[in-house]
C-alpha cells in the first residue's frame, strides 16, 4: 500500500508519518558514513522509539476501535481498525529491515576484532568467567516464575523483556517458566579480551548458558529459551479521590501504567509452536492485539548504551560545547545580559551558562524571587539543586513543575518533593493544560527598584539532553517581554484569567490567532506585488487548522520553506494546494529539537523562538510560549543558522508523497548541517 493509499487527498494519516520518521532513524543506522558503534546507537533509539510509539499512539487507535468508533476524521482519512492493520504491517517490514541491519553491523564489527557471541560460541575460559558473573550479579537479580500452576500469568512489566523457557520433562509432560531480564545489570556482558580481540554476550545469552544452573532441581530431557516482550497502554488515568494530592494521584496513575491494557506482543518467531499459544492463552492475548514476530533478541533500545569497548575510532568524533562571546563564568551574568542579550544554541554551547544563571540567583543577595517552568529534568539536576539552594537561601522561589510530562513522570514526582520539602513553592500546572513553555524570570532589587531578568527556550532544562538536543535559549532583561513572562506564571496562579501579551505568544489562548495575523501579512504582501516568504523549523506539525493556514499561504503564492524532523502531516508540493511549500527532515548526530518561526525578509523579518510544535495538543492544550528575537544581531544569527540547516545536502531528507525518505542529493558544496553550526560558531568565537 503506497502512502497516497494511507491519506486522503490534503493530510498525511499522523501515524503513519510518525512511523516514516523513525524509518529516517533506522536509516541512520543503516548509514555506512555513521560510525558503527553510533550504528548500533542509533538502532537502539530505533527501537526505543517504537516501544513509545505503541505504548502512546497505537494505544489511542485501539482505544478509538474499542469503543466502537470509526475515528476517521482524526486519523487523516483512515477508519481507525484499517489503521491498526496497515501500522503493524509497516511494523513488521521495518523489524524485518532492522535485523538485516544488526546482522550486517555485527559483521562489520567482527572486521573490527569486536565479537558479540551468544551461548554456543563460549570457550573454557569465558565459560568460567561466565559462571562466576552469573553467580556474582546476575543470579540475585533474577525473577524466575514458574507457569504451570498459575491459572494467569502475572503482569508482565511494561516493555520489559523475559525468556519464555520451555522444558520436555523425562515423562513426556512440559513445563513452561518465564525469566525476567534483569534490568539493574547491563545488558552487554564484556567478557576477558582474548589478545586484541573484544567479545560481549548479551545477558540473554548469557542466562541460556545457565539454563541448567537456574533449572537444575527440574527432571528435563531437553530445555530451550525465547524472548517475548509485552507494551502496555502508557495513558495516565487519574483517580477522582479527592483526599489525595495532584503527586499522589500521579504516582498511583504510573504505578497502574505497568499494569495498562497490552497494545502489542513481540516474539522469537523461531519459538515452539505450543509455547506461543500457551503463552497467549495464559496472558489472555487474543488476535485483535497486535502480534508481531520478531528475532532472537527484543528491547534493542538498550543498544542506546552500547559500551564503547575504548574504541573512539568507531564514536562520532566528540565535539566540545563553545563558550559564548561575552559571556565569562568568572563575572556575573547578570551585569552581562543588562547590557545586551544573549542567544545560546545546545548544544554547540555549553549548557552551563543557564545553570550558572540560576545559581547565581541563588546566591546573590539582590535576587528577592525566581520563577521557572520545568518540564523533563535531568536524572541529577544542577538546576534543580540551584533551586533548592536558592529557597534555603530565602529567595521566594516559584516552580512550575508539570508531573504529566510522559515517561517522566516519576523523576519529577522525585523532585518535586525534594523542592517542596526545602520551602520551594510548587505549581502543577493548570486544569486540563499540560505546562510545556520553558521559560524563567527572577526579579533583582537595583536602586530600590525590582528588575527582571531572565531566559526563554524552545528545550527543557536538562543537562543531559541539552549535550544531545539542538536548542535555542534567549538571556534577556527586555523589561516588556519579562512582563510578559511575569504574566504567565499569574496565569497559573488564577488560570480562570485570561491575559493579553504584548509582545509572546502563548497557547493556548493566542498562539493559532497570532500566527494566523503574521502569514496573513505574508500573504498580504504578494497580493501588493512583493514577495512572502515563511521559514519553519519545528519537531511536528499535525494541525489540520494550521496546515490549512499554510495551503493558504501557498495558493496564495507565499514561498514556504519547512524543516521538520518528526510527524509532518503536510502534503507539499501539491498543485493547486502546496505547490510552494518544500519540507525537509534532518535526522543526525544531535536531536534536531529547536522550533523557529521566520516570517518575511530584510528588515521587517519577523523572529520567533518557540515551545510549541503545531500539533493540536500544543495550540489548544498546552501553555507555550513563542517569543519574538528583536536583537539584529541574535536575529541575524537565527536566519544564518536556519539558513544552514536548509542548505543540508547530506543528512536532510525530502518529505513527499513517496514512503521513500530519500536523502536530498544536488551539485552544491556538501554541507553537513551540524558540522557546519559548529564551524560558524567557532568562527564567530575568533573573529
Amino acid at each position: 500500500m503506497t502512502k497516497a493509499e494511507k491519506q486522503n487527498n490534503s493530510y498525511i494519516n499522523r501515524e503513519i508519518s510518525w512511523l516514516q520518521f523513525n524509518a529516517r532513524v533506522l536509516q541512520e543506522a543503516s548509514d555506512d558514513t555513521v560510525p558503527l558503534i553510533e550504528r548500533l546507537r542509533f538502532l537502539g533509539i530505533f527501537s526505543n522509539n517504537l516501544d513509545e510509539f505503541f505504548k502512546v499512539r497505537y494505544a489511542t487507535v485501539k482505544r478509538i476501535v474499542e469503543a466502537g468508533k470509526g475515528g476517521k476524521n482524526e486519523l487523516g482519512g483512515i477508519k481507525a481498525k484499517e489503521l491498526l492493520e496497515i501500522i503493524t504491517q509497516i511494523v513488521i517490514e521495518q523489524q524485518s529491515e532492522s535485523l538485516g541491519v544488526l546482522n550486517t553491523i555485527k559483521s562489520k564489527l567482527e572486521e573490527e576484532n569486536i565479537y558479540i557471541i551468544d551461548e554456543t560460541q563460549i570457550d573454557n575460559a569465558q565459560h568460567n568467567f561466565i559462571k562466576k558473573y552469573f553467580v556474582q550479579k546476575v543470579s540475585p537479580a533474577l525473577v524466575t516464575i514458574i507457569l504451570n500452576d498459575l491459572v494467569r500469568i502475572p503482569n508482565l512489566k511494561d516493555t520489559g523483556a523475559y525468556l519464555a523457557v520451555r522444558m520436555v520433562m523425562v515423562d513426556g509432560s512440559k513445563q513452561f517458566a518465564l525469566l525476567e531480564i534483569p534490568k539493574s545489570i547491563n545488558r552487554f556482558v564484556e567478557l576477558p579480551k582474548e589478545d586484541d580481540k573484544s567479545f560481549i554476550i548479551l545477558i540473554d545469552d548469557l542466562l541460556r548458558h545457565c539454563l541448567g544452573d537456574i533449572f537444575n532441581i527440574f527432571d528435563y530431557k531437553s530445555i530451550s529459551a525465547h524472548m517475548i516482550k509485552i507494551s502496555r497502554d502508557a495513558e495516565l488515568d487519574f483517580e477522582s479521590d479527592l483526599s489525595k494530592s495532584f503527586i499522589e494521584k500521579i504516582s498511583d496513575s504510573v504505578k497502574h501504567r505497568q499494569v495498562g491494557e497490552p497494545v502489542r506482543f513481540v516474539y522469537d518467531k523461531t519459538i515452539d509452536t505450543d509455547t506461543l499459544k500457551y503463552l497467549m492463552t495464559k496472558m489472555g492475548i487474543d488476535d485483535t492485539d497486535s502480534i508481531i514476530p520478531g528475532g532472537r533478541y527484543h528491547n534493542r533500545r538498550d543498544y542506546m548504551g552500547f559500551p564503547s569497548l575504548g574504541r573512539t575510532d568507531l564514536l562520532y568524533e566528540k565535539i566540545e560545547p563553545l563558550p559564548i562571546k561575552g559571556l565569562s563564568f568568572e563575572s556575573s551574568i547578570f551585569e552581562a545580559i543588562a547590557a545586551k542579550e544573549y542567544l545560546l544554541y545546545a548544544p554547540y554551547h555549553t549548557f552551563s551558562y543557564v545553570v550558572k544563571f540560576l545559581r547565581e540567583a541563588a546566591l546573590d543577595p539582590k535576587v528577592k524571587t525566581i520563577k521557572i517552568t520545568i518540564y523533563r529534568l535531568a536524572e541529577i539536576s544542577h538546576v534543580a539543586s540551584s533551586l533548592i539552594n536558592a529557597a534555603i537561601n530565602g529567595k521566594t522561589v516559584t516552580v512550575s513543575i508539570e508531573l504529566r510530562a510522559r515517561f517522566d513522570e516519576q523523576a519529577n514526582i522525585n523532585y518535586a518533593q525534594q523542592m517542596k520539602d526545602e520551602g520551594v513553592n510548587l505549581i502543577f500546572g493548570v486544569q486540563g493544560l499540560k505546562v510545556h513553555s520553558k521559560m524563567c524570570v527572577i526579579e533583582r532589587e537595583e536602586n530600590n527598584k525590582l528588575k527582571r531578568y531572565g531566559f526563554i527556550s524552545t528545550g527543557n532544562f536538562n543537562e543531559s539532553t541539552a549535550k544531545i538536543y539542538t536548542d535555542h535559549t534567549l538571556f534577556t532583561s527586555d523589561q516588556s517581554v519579562l512582563k510578559d513572562v511575569n504574566k504567565i506564571f499569574n496565569f497559573f496562579e488564577a488560570n480562570y484569567k485570561i491575559f493579553r501579551y504584548k509582545h509572546l505568544i502563548t497557547s493556548p489562548h493566542h498562539t493559532q490567532k497570532s500566527v494566523f495575523k503574521l502569514i496573513d501579512n505574508e500573504i498580504e504582501k504578494v497580493k501588493t506585488g512583493k514577495t512572502g516568504r515563511i521559514r519553519l523549523k519545528m519537531n511536528s506539525i499535525s494541525s489540520y487548522v494550521m496546515i490549512d493556514k499554510l495551503y493558504e499561504a501557498s495558493r496564495a503564492g507565499v514561498k514556504i520553506q519547512m524543516i521538520v524532523r518528526g510527524i509532518c502531516c503536510l502534503i507539499p508540493g501539491v498543485d493547486g494546494m502546496s505547490e510552494n511549500i518544500e519540507v525537509i527532515s534532518i535526522v543526525d548526530k544531535f536531536l534536531e529539537h529547536s522550533r523557529l518561526y521566520i516570517f518575511g525578509d530584510g528588515d521587517e523579518c519577523k523572529v520567533y523562538i518557540s515551545s510549541a510544535d503545531w500539533m493540536t495538543r500544543n495550540i489548544d492544550n498546552r501553555v507555550e510560549v513563542s517569543c519574538p528575537i528583536r536583537n539584529k544581531t541574535i536575529k541575524q544569527e537565527i536566519i544564518d543558522t536556519y539558513q544552514l540547516c536548509w542548505n543540508d545536502n547530506v543528512k536532510a531528507r525530502i518529505l513527499n508523497t513517496s514512503d521513500e525518505n530519500e536523502y536530498r542529493v544536488n551539485d552544491n558544496p556538501k554541507v553537513r548541517s551540524q558540522i557546519a553550526i559548529y564551524d560558524y560558531y567557532l568562527n564567530k568565537l575568533q573573529n
